[in-house]
Formats: structure tokens, C-alpha cells, sequence
């Protein structure tokens, strides 16, 4: 039998909600952000992610700082707490059950997001899926910088990555017959059109639209 390719975003598609968004807010809640200084760009940058117009350089250089501010123990300890608290209700039952569809018809599932791959990868794996494509904070000596290493998974960039990553596996996005691309953000229409099957998960207004014009099927993860 041969393998299909299923691609999952991870913001508000698998999740109900945006797990970069809520780690500024769950760290201002920790009092390891000042929320006077760091939730009016917080919220000025979602915006402009929505609105399709981010400077991923410059949030990811917001967003990365206070990793460089803690160990890397501290911070794993941290984000066990950030998952039982806001990340796994904000994981749906529907969600899920898309997921283990996949696996257990042997598709090659990979979560591809925006969000540094800190803050994402036990998300991933909480959801069963190994494979995840984030944009990767730098570390020297097992500790992070406060920097970004290779090229951020945002707009053409997870066109890239992927790209980057079959390539690493020895195969390439035509090599899947039936490859599969859930998103609900317009951010995401590079790497859309280039898939077989995209699907516009509870979607952004430009997504809906364009999913509709091109007849793409739309679904709710909502539970």
C-alpha cells in the first residue's frame, strides 16, 4: 500500500485556540512577563498574523526572548504546567478522532506550524503525531539564545520546510499520491494549493472565501 501525506496546522485547526498567543499570556499569568509591557505586542501581533500581514522576524524575536531567559529544565517544567492548564482543553475530541483516522490508514502525519517548535512539539506528541515542522528557536550548549535556526514554517516558509524535510527522507510532496493539508488560516494558502486534498478548517474569512470558489471541502474541529 502505498503512503498518503496528511499536514495538520496546529492554531485554532487541531487546537481551539492559538498556543503562541496563549504561552505570552500563560507566562504574564506566571509573573515572568511584565503584562503592562508584553500584552499590547502580544495582541498587536496576533493581529497582524489574522490580518496576514506578520513580520515573523520580529515576532519571533519577541517571542523567543524569554526563552533565553531560563533553563531549558525550568522551562520543560513550565510547559508541563502550560499543557494541563490551557493547552489540553483547548485539544477536541474531533481533533483527535481526525488524527487517528489518519494513522490508521498509515498516513505519514505531520504537524506544520507557524509556532516555535518549543511550545509545539508536546503538542504534537500529545495528539500521537510525531512528525512536527515549527520554527525552531536556536541552542548552544543545550540552553537557547533567543534566536531562530533555519527558515521560520510561516506563509511560503512551510512550503520550504517541507520541501526541506521529504527531501531529508528522500522523497518529495509529488511522490504522495493523496496528500492531505488542514488549515484554518489564509497564512496557510501556499502550501495548500499545492496538495491534493486541502481542507479549510473552521477558517478565517479570506480562507472560507477561497475554499468556496475552489470548491475545497470545509469542516468544523470543534467540539
Amino acid at each position: 500500500m502505498k503512503q498518503n501525506l496528511a499536514l495538520f496546522d496546529l492554531d485554532n485547526t487541531l487546537l481551539a485556540g492559538d498556543s503562541d498567543y496563549n504561552w505570552s499570556l500563560f507566562l504574564i499569568s506566571e509573573g515572568l512577563l511584565d503584562a503592562k509591557t508584553h500584552q499590547d505586542r502580544n495582541e498587536q501581533f496576533y493581529e497582524d498574523y489574522k490580518n496576514g500581514c506578520l513580520n515573523i522576524t520580529e515576532f519571533l524575536a519577541f517571542q523567543l526572548k524569554p526563552l533565553s531567559e531560563h533553563s531549558k529544565k525550568f522551562l520543560d517544567e513550565l510547559h508541563v504546567k502550560y499543557m494541563d492548564k490551557v493547552i489540553r482543553p483547548m485539544m477536541t475530541k474531533k481533533a483527535q478522532a481526525l488524527v487517528d483516522e489518519h494513522k490508521a490508514a498509515g498516513d505519514l502525519c505531520v504537524v506544520i506550524t507557524a509556532t516555535n517548535s518549543f511550545v509545539t512539539k508536546p503538542i504534537a506528541t500529545a495528539y500521537g503525531i510525531e512528525h512536527l515542522l515549527g520554527s525552531d528557536p536556536e541552542m548552544v550548549n543545550g540552553e537557547y539564545t533567543g534566536g531562530v535556526t533555519g527558515v521560520p514554517t510561516y506563509k511560503e516558509g512551510k512550503v520550504i520546510r517541507l520541501n526541506q524535510w521529504l527531501e531529508a527522507r528522500g522523497t518529495k510532496l509529488s511522490d504522495y499520491e493523496v496528500s492531505h493539508f488542514y488549515s484554518d488560516s489564509h497564512n496557510d494558502l501556499p502550501l495548500m494549493k499545492l496538495v491534493t486534498n486541502p481542507v479549510a478548517v473552521d477558517a478565517d474569512e479570506i480562507l472560507t472565501a477561497y475554499a468556496k470558489e475552489q470548491a475545497w471541502p470545509a469542516i468544523s474541529l470543534r467540539d
